[in-house]
């Protein structure tokens, strides 16, 4: 069952080694949603979900919000595990959302795995689009889901992102931007 609308959302800022983040939290201290400051009309659409009838605000997220995700971006690779998410979707994208909490740090999926993994093993651009539209980005890890060949597909952060997260936690995936080569 999607979450219920917040009554409020703060948005703050974070700088990581990759941009600036936009976070999104509702009243009750859970991160609706997580985006990059320099891919605002996303954002917009993220927040559109709200039917601009939830009031936004400047502030900052909880402490242990901030301090998880800088942890993370220091290295403690499970740090963002302990943040609390909530968000509405469609049954279909909830699966497809937590089943991305199921890929491991430092391990990588294909749309297909992903799509088997929620029992329907024939959805596969379902599931790509259900990524798409992922509004927790990085602590629901889509950035983790990548071509069945090994390379490296679409991120809403944008490839040069999805390819540093995946360097960042480790993970082995083909890099198009290099020739081809196999990165580990």
């Amino acid at each position: 069952m999607p979450a219920k609308p917040p009554e409020r959302l703060t948005i703050d800022r974070l700088d990581t080694p990759v941009g600036v983040a936009m976070l999104a939290v509702d009243e009750a201290g859970y991160l609706r949603a997580f985006d990059w400051s320099d891919h605002e009309p996303r954002r917009l659409r993220l927040l559109a979900r709200y039917n601009g009838e939830v009031p936004v605000q400047t502030g900052a997220a909880p402490a242990a919000m901030r301090q998880a995700l800088a942890a993370y971006f220091d290295g403690d690779l499970h740090a963002i595990e302990t943040i609390p998410w909530r968000t509405g979707g469609t049954a279909f994208q909830l699966s497809c959302w937590r089943a991305l909490c199921d890929i491991p740090v430092g391990a990588t999926a294909s749309y297909g795995e992903q799509a088997a993994r929620i029992g329907r093993p024939k959805a596969v651009r379902a599931v790509g689009l259900a990524n798409g539209a992922n509004p927790v980005g990085l602590v629901v890890p889509c950035h983790r889901v990548i071509g069945a060949n090994g390379s490296l597909t679409g991120y809403g952060g944008g490839l040069h992102r999805k390819r540093w997260l995946l360097r960042h936690e480790g993970a082995a995936f083909r890099d198009e931007a290099q020739s081809g080569r196999l990165d580990l």
